[in-house]
């Protein structure tokens, strides 16, 4: 879907800059300000978003399947009338290829100068054009959840770094920084370089705190319970983590005043993986929708409210992938002068699938309402050393998917995975870190096995740090000349 998805923004290009091109010669060009919203457009975004469900609907039909992309008018009145369905794709195309497709729709609205809740009802839109007129077969309501909602959130997490990126150079960004860019948004880099000056404004962050984390390592799978399927798992393999947290709790002069102005966004990737679901190990991302900053006397600082996320996780012989909404807190407690405890717990409920890795087709999974819960705490001891754990639970409760389910296979699965991790920082931004993961899946479905899963995992990691105190944010006057 990747691949698909940027061969079509390719094929945008070609189709929307001549219309775009017409528009700026038009009338003089506006440049955007993100403060006023002065040069911002509605209507460039939707000609984009059309042009991109036109694109990658002509790419589908004419290199993977004709019947199912071969669509006209009459398909699309069809689907207009056709109630939703929970398709069969496999898992990745479901629970991958829909969320980063609704991040094209996001992005082309808000590199455009729009909002986020603006943007949202573009990659909304998108996904209901999709639905209808992208494909022969009936409009699917996970696809419209992955890539409406789920799209949104991935989408401005997105954006949030590439404009970060771009930021860090100034008024003009150079080259590198303008790829790397593209590459983490690529609609932001497709309008930035489709409209020149009018979109060249960066989207200015307020000088968040951020805490970001390069780690790569090696991983040895300690133990395997998969019984009466594969245990043909991969014992040794290499890994590449980023995270990044935007946001951090404690900045004097900081506000929680747009969504996502706090996320958190982690990547787990194994890189010599032979496909795009595998290679993914986890991908997890969540962000402050609405809500507020709190304090409790010199050394507490928090936020807390409505968070929005997505989650993908996939430990070699199980999955789940969720797009979810919760209310939480996050909050950093200084315990003494050099000592600091952050912690993240959120509660909530989201909706997407789960199942085992037991056939080719990656179709033996469940739908259903996922609620779920996360607590986070790191203990950091000033510049030296970090102490981390965290643990997410999902309980899944849905009907089944696959080629040989029906809706009778109704049923339940719990999802657990735990971590604990050390860092030591050697010098500068270089650190060493270990860490055990366990991941734990329990399934009761009828007319099927019950059946339980676990995947534990010890790694060791070379650490690229983006803080000297590990993320820590420092608010107490007389601590921060010395931080």
């Amino acid at each position: 879907m990747l691949r698909r998805a940027l061969a079509a923004g390719a094929l945008t290009l070609a189709l929307v800059t001549p219309a775009a091109a017409a528009e700026e010669r038009a009338r003089p060009t506006r440049i955007l300000d993100w403060d006023t919203g002065e040069g911002r457009s509605y209507w460039i975004p939707a000609v984009e978003v059309a042009g991109f469900v036109f694109a990658l609907n002509q790419f589908d039909r004419h290199v993977f399947d004709k019947e199912t992309y071969d669509t006209d008018g009459h398909t699309f009145w069809k689907n207009l009338r056709t109630a939703p369905i929970y398709d069969k794709d496999p898992f990745s195309v479901n629970q991958i290829g829909h969320p980063y497709q609704g991040s094209i729709y996001y992005g082309f609205a808000r590199s455009a100068g729009l909002e986020y809740w603006e943007s949202s009802l573009y990659t909304v839109g998108g996904s209901f054009l999709w639905e209808t007129y992208g494909e022969t077969t009936k409009p699917s309501i996970n696809d419209h959840v992955a890539s409406g909602i789920g799209g949104t959130f991935v989408g401005e997490a997105a954006f949030r770094m590439a404009s970060l990126l771009l930021e860090g150079g100034g008024e003009r960004p150079g080259f590198w920084r303008e790829l790397g860019a593209a590459l983490i948004s690529p609609s932001t880099g497709f309008n930035r370089l489709a409209f020149g000056e009018r979109f060249a404004p960066v989207f200015p962050s307020r000088d968040p705190e951020v805490f970001i984390r390069l780690r790569i390592g090696a991983t040895l799978t300690a133990h395997v319970d998969n019984p009466g399927l594969s245990e043909s798992v991969k014992r040794q393999e290499g890994s590449v983590d980023y995270s990044i947290t935007y946001g951090l709790p404690g900045k004097p002069g900081y506000r929680y005043s747009r969504p996502f102005d706090y996320f958190h966004f982690e990547f787990t990737g194994v890189p010599n993986s032979s496909t795009v679901g595998n290679a993914l190990e986890n991908v997890s991302i969540r962000g402050l929708l609405a809500g507020t900053r709190y304090e409790w006397g010199d050394a507490y600082r928090g936020l807390w409210g409505l968070f929005g996320g997505y989650d993908y996780l996939s430990p070699q012989v199980f999955r789940v992938a969720t797009t979810n909404a919760g209310l939480g807190t996050v909050f950093q407690w200084w315990l003494s002068p050099t000592v600091a405890l952050q912690t993240t717990a959120i509660g909530g409920v989201g909706f997407g699938a789960a199942g085992t890795v037991a056939d080719q087709a990656e179709s033996d999974y469940h739908y259903g309402v996922i609620p779920q819960t996360l607590l986070g705490l790191r203990l950091i001891f000033g510049e030296r050393a970090m102490l981390e754990a965290s643990g997410r639970q999902y309980y899944v409760i849905g009907t089944g998917s696959g080629p040989e389910s029906s809706t009778s296979d109704f049923g339940a699965e719990t999802i657990v995975r735990g971590n604990v991790g050390f860092t030591v920082r050697l010098f500068g931004p270089h650190a060493l870190g270990i860490q055990y993961l366990v991941s734990d899946r329990e399934a009761r479905i009828p007319n099927h096995r019950d059946r339980h899963q676990l995947v534990e995992t010890v790694s060791i990691s070379y650490n690229f740090l983006g803080h000297s105190r590990f993320g820590a944010t420092e608010w107490r006057p007389a601590m921060t000349g010395g931080r």
